[in-house]
């Protein structure tokens, strides 16, 4: 393949973005429960997407879809960011991903980053770290049509950047990067900086598995010249 582009997940990838997601969790159930949703219907397991998609479905059932659960959403995703931006204000960079992403810059690839998380603490933490000049695009959840592990995120990507899907990498730490991106034909790299196993982002799909992102650069060189 001809490597043109590297994806990157940013939490547990690039950063080290400490989200205490069990406070996140008990204050959106909170907000949930208070617009007559029942506690009932959620998991303590669900990501934050995985209970818009319950209420969603549990308001339609009721009559209260389309502007009712836009208000609903707004209001459970403004709750989320709350807490994005608290952690991204003590967010640390991962060791090894400044030198990978000063390496892979040098060397002429098209960078980009995909990430859940809001537009505001995304761009605090780039600010934050000098990273925003490495990347020539930043998708947010608010700048995609769908999030990951749907492919539709990384699509809205690839298309910013002007390639076909296999002339791109993903690198992510979690299963829904990699399943994003093997959804959409793309070359997935697990790396274990994050919340995943080796064998959870085997099993998920990824080609690679590496512990650090120093091996990246000399891993995107092989994989150009296979």
């Amino acid at each position: 393949m001809v490597v043109r582009a590297v994806v990157f997940d940013l939490d547990g990838t690039l950063v080290s973005f400490n989200v205490d997601y069990r406070a996140v969790r008990a204050d959106l159930l909170d907000l949930l429960a208070r617009q007559g949703l029942p506690r009932s219907i959620f998991s303590p397991s669900d990501r934050v997407f995985d209970s818009l998609a319950k209420a969603e479905l549990y308001m339609r059932s009721r009559g209260r879809g389309g502007q009712d659960f836009q208000r609903v959403r707004e209001a459970a995703l403004s709750v989320v960011t709350r807490h994005e931006m608290e952690a991204a204000r003590a967010t640390v960079l991962v060791p090894g991903a400044l030198e990978a992403l000063k390496a892979l810059r040098e060397s002429g690839l098209r960078i980009a980053l995909f990430t859940v998380n809001s537009e505001a603490p995304t761009n605090h933490i780039l600010r934050r770290l000098r990273l925003r000049d490495f990347f020539d695009a930043v998708v947010t959840r608010e700048s995609a049509p769908s999030v990951k592990p749907n492919p539709g995120h990384l699509e809205a990507v690839l298309r910013k950047l002007g390639v076909e899907p296999g002339e791109a990498l993903v690198v992510g730490d979690s299963v829904h990067d990699v399943r994003c991106a093997r959804g959409l034909g793309v070359t997935a790299v697990g790396v274990t900086t994050g919340t995943s196993t080796p064998e959870d982002l085997t099993r998920a799909g990824a080609t690679r598995v590496i512990s650090s992102l120093t091996e990246l650069p000399s891993l995107v060189r092989q994989l150009s010249s296979s």
